[in-house]
């Protein structure tokens, strides 16, 4: 079978984790830390830090993560390694939000935070959307409108994000075309403001991120740089990170009015249930408008009414 094969951090093991929590194996090996399947290709991780890739579409899926097929590919992205020193400077910052979620659009944001406003944002509490509850997602997003923080947020609702789906995008690039659009939008609107640099947090190699955005005849932005958990090392990237999440959570609530029951996040038990209960009462193509339909979850619902329904029948 043909296969790939990277060597992993044990930071990157836990971002592809996270990246691939929608499709993971209930019963990974043993000695693996997780497996997954995407798109016919079989991932597993090994607690060594070796990943695999199996099948269809092996490279392309390690290229999310630096496999390189040629020694050009090592030399541009280790040319983004480094954590830059702008980030106490003014410069934009860009996250996502929803792209391990079965239910919810993808949201993306991008913002510029100038260095006279980081203390002010310190002081209001921006830091890692992840460490917050919604409630107070929804406070700090309102407090960094308040501060005047020049701001861009993208949202790639379900039914276009499944027909990109299908005409064979990846969602690496969906990503990297919401990052691509909030920075430019962002860039447009601080005009002349002085602009020390941009910082991405980074969800595929640098690489993979430019081919992406070649593919749609779009240049790299100058002096933008990648690194994992970018919002710890910047204001901007917290900041961005909190505007993408308040506006997933909006969304999520949307979405919930629309089914008639809250709407869960992730992609748990939970969420195929949910997800089943939505096909018995509005009919599969209901779940195109809620969902990411190519996670695994949509084939588990159908499998718990299957299984509801022999049941029934043999009652």
């Amino acid at each position: 079978m043909s296969q790939s094969v990277i060597k992993a951090s044990k930071e990157l093991l836990k971002k592809m984790e996270e990246y691939y929590k929608g499709q993971l194996k209930s019963n990974p090996p043993v000695h693996t830390l997780f497996a997954a399947k995407v798109n016919g290709c079989s991932i597993t991780a090994y607690k060594s830090g070796k990943v695999l890739f199996q099948g269809k579409s092996h490279e392309a899926e390690a290229m999310k993560w630096g496999h390189s097929p040629d020694k050009n590919q090592d030399s541009r992205n280790q040319s983004y390694a480094t954590s830059p020193s702008f980030v106490n400077q003014s410069h934009i910052g860009s996250d996502e939000a929803g792209s391990g979620d079965f239910f919810g659009p993808l949201t993306a944001a991008a913002a510029f935070v100038a260095e006279s406003k980081i203390p002010l944002l310190k002081e209001l509490g921006v830091k890692d959307s992840k460490a917050m509850s919604d409630d107070k997602i929804q406070e700090i997003a309102r407090q960094i409108k308040s501060a005047e923080i020049p701001y861009s947020l993208m949202v790639l609702h379900n039914e276009k994000y499944n027909r990109l789906q299908q005409k064979g995008w990846t969602q690496g690039k969906m990503k990297a075309m919401l990052h691509y659009h909030a920075i430019m939008k962002v860039k447009e609107r601080i005009g002349s403001n002085s602009l020390d640099g941009i910082l991405v947090d980074q969800f595929c190699q640098p690489s993979v991120f430019e081919r992406h955005l070649k593919s749609e005849q779009k240049r790299m932005p100058d002096n933008i740089h990648f690194i994992t958990k970018a919002e710890s090392h910047s204001i901007a990237v917290a900041a961005a990170s909190i505007m993408a999440r308040a506006k997933f959570v909006k969304e999520m609530d949307r979405l919930s009015d629309e089914a008639g029951f809250q709407i869960q996040k992730g992609a748990s038990k939970k969420v195929d249930e949910q997800a089943a209960r939505i096909i018995q009462s509005q009919g599969k193509q209901a779940l195109d408008q809620y969902s990411k339909v190519h996670f695994s979850n949509y084939q588990k619902a159908e499998q718990i009414l299957r299984l509801k329904n022999r049941q029934r029948n043999r009652n």
